[in-house]
């Protein structure tokens, strides 16, 4: 049973009751059901009204989601064959290189990039990186 339902319950216990309402007690009694009767319905109200915003809340979220895909589809796809554990766009110095011998890019953090034994998962070649002296080297 809802607070509307039973609000109307106790209406109706109230009347069967056939209060003297010169009595001073009847009256405080028919006061304070007229403020249940009241309260009743503003919380039968606020209720719908939470219901809509629910509703209106995941159809916005179902179109954002929507959105998201659209635009941030193609962001986690570097381009790169690093795989699932690709940072490239993470934090922590992700540099993508292109493979001297297939062309192909490789993702190396800052460690590999000035180690001496990178090697390309593609077609198993090691090549070095030389740095110029214009070149900003990172510092580890």
């Amino acid at each position: 049973m809802n607070i509307t339902e039973k609000s109307a319950y106790l209406k109706g216990l109230m009347e069967g009751l056939e209060l003297d309402d010169s009595k001073k007690e009847v009256k405080i009694i028919r006061a304070m059901f007229e403020i249940i009767e009241e309260l009743s319905e503003f919380i039968t109200e606020i209720d719908e009204d939470v219901d809509q915003i629910y509703e209106e809340i995941d159809a916005i979220d179902e179109d954002l989601s929507e959105l998201e895909e659209v635009v941030f589809d193609d962001e986690d796809d570097c381009g790169c064959d690093c795989g699932d554990d690709c940072d490239c766009f993470g934090e922590g110095g992700v540099y993508e290189i292109t493979c001297p011998a297939c062309s192909e890019v490789v993702c190396v953090d800052e460690d590999l990039l000035l180690s001496e034994d990178i090697s390309c998962p593609a077609c198993g070649e090691k090549f070095e990186i030389e740095f110029d002296e214009d070149d900003e080297v990172p510092e580890a």
